[in-house]
């Protein structure tokens, strides 16, 4: 089970983004890194292609560490625990002791 899960909103704790929240847009297990919408923009030069005949420069999210990123629970940065609730392990929110969806 992983603390981070796409959907998830985070807050970013290092990096020139510092301090920016956002919407996990996708998460790498094998390479720990996560893509947040809006974070890490990076631009790209494409050539003309058939999906874009124009082509020029683009504008796209580039994944950061997933160390670098905290999730946020009404609003709030928090750790991540899990704990058993029946038979079910949940990922609860440490500051606030609310399960997370």
């Amino acid at each position: 089970m992983r603390k981070i899960k796409k959907d998830d909103m985070v807050r970013i704790i290092a990096g020139k983004d510092k301090g920016r929240d956002g919407k996990v847009l996708s998460v790498d297990p094998k390479t720990g890194r996560v893509v947040v919408e809006g974070i890490n923009m990076v631009t790209k030069h494409q050539k003309p292609s058939q999906a874009n005949p124009q082509g020029g420069i683009v504008r796209s999210e580039s994944p950061i560490d997933i160390s670098n990123v905290m999730l946020l629970s009404d609003g709030q940065p928090t750790k991540v625990g899990f704990r058993m609730e029946g038979d079910k392990k949940v990922r609860y929110a440490k500051k606030t002791g609310k399960v997370i969806a």
